[in-house]
């Protein structure tokens, strides 16, 4: 089991989670938990490769229980499952820091595949960054204040943070961001949109400006 990646698994319906928690440990190495506040306490002492979440629990609620992980600068893919498929339960989900969903009753193969293009798309490099006292998450494309307040960020505004913050010693041309970040049709002006962007959701000082020649990443 050592060499599985961990998964956290958080079902209150024994039935159900037995059946998957069969499935699962054929991949991973499960931990299952019966309810939010449970899980919250793992999530915040393993690290794990991938969660999955059912919204409806006792205790914290599956929507608390992202809340509280993402509050914890914790970037791990998570997969939240309901039994109910309304958009505005799916929406809540995804806001609160979800990165998919799954509808009750689903295939097994269906939550395996799911479960594959999690890990496939998460990287080391969205793990937590600390920008000052500022957190970033590029893997969960949110800041989190210093008091613990989630911001979620625009595809761009991620991307033009990522690649600030990954040389931090570095000041990036106009013309080096527009490369890495936008598309070719864009102007410099859309730069200095984006920046002010990024400055109005967190602080002024989480993108420095240096005269003459661009920006780089901030330590507000």
């Amino acid at each position: 089991m050592a060499d599985r990646p961990p998964l956290l698994y958080v079902e209150d319906d024994s039935e159900i989670a037995e059946m998957t928690v069969e499935v699962l440990s054929e991949v991973y190495d499960v931990d299952l938990a019966a309810d939010g506040t449970a899980a919250r306490d793992r999530a915040l002492g393993r690290r794990y490769e991938v969660m999955v979440i059912d919204r409806r629990l006792p205790g914290l609620d599956g929507v608390e229980l992202v809340e509280a992980i993402r509050t914890a600068h914790i970037a791990t893919p998570i997969l939240m499952l309901t039994a109910a498929g309304s958009t505005a339960e799916r929406v809540s989900g995804l806001d609160a820091g979800a990165n998919d969903y799954l509808v009750k009753p689903f295939d097994f193969e269906e939550l395996l595949a799911r479960l594959r293009a999690l890990r496939r798309g998460f990287h080391p490099s969205g793990q937590r960054r600390d920008i000052g006292e500022w957190g970033f998450t590029p893997g969960s494309r949110a800041l989190y204040s210093p008091t613990g307040l989630r911001i979620a960020l625009t595809e761009t505004e991620n991307a033009l943070l990522d690649l600030l913050s990954e040389s931090p010693d570095h000041v990036f041309s106009r013309a080096e961001i527009l490369d890495a970040v936008f598309s070719p049709n864009e102007t410099p002006g859309s730069v200095d949109t984006y920046v002010s962007y990024l400055r109005r959701k967190s602080t002024p000082g989480i993108v420095e400006t240096v005269r003459g020649a661009g920006y780089r990443v901030g330590a507000p």
